[in-house]
């Protein structure tokens, strides 16, 4: 097992960057301070945003954590397109009474600030999603003594990553809620993602660099499985998006185990680029026409969303969850955390692990 990130966390266990206000600090010191590795999630947020939640972070732990970074965007959407889906949502904005957002608001996420503010007020860990940084900036923060994680989903992308100068790896199986981390967003590929135990595999063949798995995984049996499959550290998050820390919106919590949505599955509808969410109406109707337009779709419809979560109207959300959100439990991070554990302890020592009480399948 390797030590670049290991010594960083009791338990193998990484609580998943999730950006839109799920991640919020509360919930990554609790992760933390229970033993796993938390993270915050800088995407969306100004440079000044993400700075104040590493503030309060630090007022609530002094256990190790992350920051995760989205890339800049090149600028290959298609105008034309983007002005098409602007036209054929015009009904949701009358419905929801709500105008369209630009989708010229910028493509950097605020890059270069956030960077600024990361080198000189370092963090234990940063990561990286939708591409691989150039070597200087992954040099810049190995100098200041910050360990990068590269978001990867195949492996020519893990060799990328290791020959661009990462630490390690987060491997990203199709599986996974939320965006899918491809450093291409190529429309050819939107259904051609690879399932997690054989991208760890593949990657393992590929690559030196340790490796964090993520996708679908929601109890400790999972965990030890991935373990043994060859990572070195497991990262959930749709199972600590329904944690009380977390900040995500009350019906997206619901909808995790509510029955009205069985399924997942992966849309451009809410931001142009793959992601994976419960089916709903918004997905139904306008999923088969997104264009492939990141960043530029999600701000298009980023007054919509916030409308349909303020009228209670979970059909209109971008309910991202992963493969595996029927299996969430309503539990304190702190908790989850020592559940987690016990099950990859007996899942390894070929035990039986306790059945869920209620509580913990509510």
């Amino acid at each position: 097992m390797s030590s670049a990130l290991t010594d960083l966390c009791r338990y193998p266990i990484v609580q998943a960057p999730m950006a839109g206000g799920a991640s919020r600090p509360q919930l990554a010191a609790a992760v933390s301070e229970a033993g796993g590795l938390g993270f915050l999630a800088a995407g969306y947020k100004t440079a000044d945003g993400m700075y104040q939640e590493i503030k309060q972070i630090r007022g609530l732990t002094g256990r190790p954590f992350g920051v995760n970074l989205f890339m800049p965007q090149p600028m290959t959407a298609d105008p034309a397109a983007i002005e098409v889906y602007g036209h054929q949502l015009a009904g949701e904005a009358g419905w929801y009474e709500t105008p369209l957002g630009d989708p010229e608001s910028g493509n950097d996420d605020g890059w270069e600030a956030k960077l600024a503010i990361l080198r000189d007020d370092p963090v234990p860990v940063v990561s990286f999603t939708f591409g691989c940084p150039a070597p200087e900036v992954l040099e810049s923060f190995t100098r200041a003594g910050t360990r990068t994680v590269v978001t990867v989903t195949t492996p020519e992308e893990a060799q990328a990553a290791q020959r661009a100068g990462a630490d390690a790896l987060c491997v990203q199986g199709v599986e996974a809620g939320g965006h899918q981390g491809t450093h291409r967003d190529d429309p050819a590929g939107d259904n051609a993602g690879i399932g997690l135990l054989t991208l760890v595999a593949l990657i393992r063949e590929s690559v030196e660099l340790p490796v964090i798995a993520t996708g679908g995984l929601m109890r400790g049996a999972q965990i030890a499985a991935v373990l043994a499959a060859g990572a070195d550290l497991a990262q959930l998050g749709t199972a600590f998006l329904v944690c009380p820390e977390s900040g995500a919106h009350a019906l997206h919590k619901q909808a995790m185990t509510n029955p009205l949505f069985l399924r997942t599955e992966l849309t451009r509808a809410f931001s142009g680029r793959p992601a994976r969410g419960l089916v709903n109406r918004f997905m139904r109707e306008h999923g088969p026409y997104a264009p492939a337009a990141y960043p530029q779709v999600h701000h298009l419809t980023s007054g919509l969303r916030k409308a349909a979560a303020k009228a209670g109207d979970a059909q209109g959300m971008s309910l991202w969850a992963g493969q595996g959100h029927r299996m969430a439990r309503s539990l304190p991070a702190a908790e989850l955390i020592g559940v987690l554990a016990a099950e990859m302890a007996a899942a390894r020592a070929g035990t039986p692990a306790a059945a869920p009480s209620p509580e913990e399948s509510a």
